[in-house]
């Protein structure tokens, strides 16, 4: 059995939208709990729905660098949500981890999330931040030291891409992606649209 490599901070160190699909079939643990990942959202600096698209506050300064750390923000004053900050220092883009298939620590999620059914204990941001518990406690933690633990995918996926959720603004953009087929999805991909043959 292949022992997937650690992901190390420098992984982050590039473009936000290299990063995302990449990080489809890798494995997250908090604490020793956690799973595959398999669905995620890109959101760059210049992009109207990122949170740092209207400059740097108290809020957002995370998402400003270094890179390879954890960006935790409350959505909707409800749930906790956790982003993986990408790109060199300053240019404030990240990954949101929207859903993962769980593996590990099973019993410490159903508790926490009040679920016993496994295909609900991580499938949504908000979902995946209580079955992990992370919260804004571990807002600008590194991603490459415990408590956190990354570890590439050990094989090529098969990645579905779509637009985002949930967002009003720049929806239409193709930046979300996640793991063709799973059945631990926030929500499933639409198929999207084939272009016509040229014809004559």
């Amino acid at each position: 059995m292949i022992k997937a490599a650690l992901i190390r901070r420098n992984f982050f160190d590039r473009s936000v939208h290299e990063v995302a699909p990449e990080l489809i079939g890798a494995t997250l643990l908090f604490d020793g709990v956690g799973g595959t990942i398999v669905e995620v959202e890109a959101y760059h600096h210049t992009d109207p729905a990122a949170h740092s698209y209207v400059g740097r506050t108290a809020r957002n300064a995370v998402m400003f660098g270094p890179p390879g750390h954890a960006y935790v923000y409350r959505s909707y004053g409800v749930h906790w949500c956790v982003n993986f900050v990408c790109e060199a220092e300053g240019s404030a883009s990240a990954v949101l981890i929207r859903a993962l298939a769980p593996t590990a620590g099973l019993s410490l999620m159903r508790k926490r999330r009040g679920v016993n059914e496994k295909r609900l204990l991580c499938s949504g941001p908000g979902r995946l931040c209580q079955a992990l518990a992370i919260t804004d406690a571990q807002n600008g933690w590194p991603l490459d030291a415990p408590p956190f633990v990354l570890r590439a995918a050990t094989q090529p996926e098969e990645i579905a891409v779509g637009p985002r959720i949930g967002i009003t603004k720049a929806a239409e953009k193709p930046w979300r992606f996640g793991l063709k087929g799973s059945s631990y999805l926030s929500r499933p991909f639409q198929p999207q649209p084939v272009a016509d043959e040229p014809r004559g």
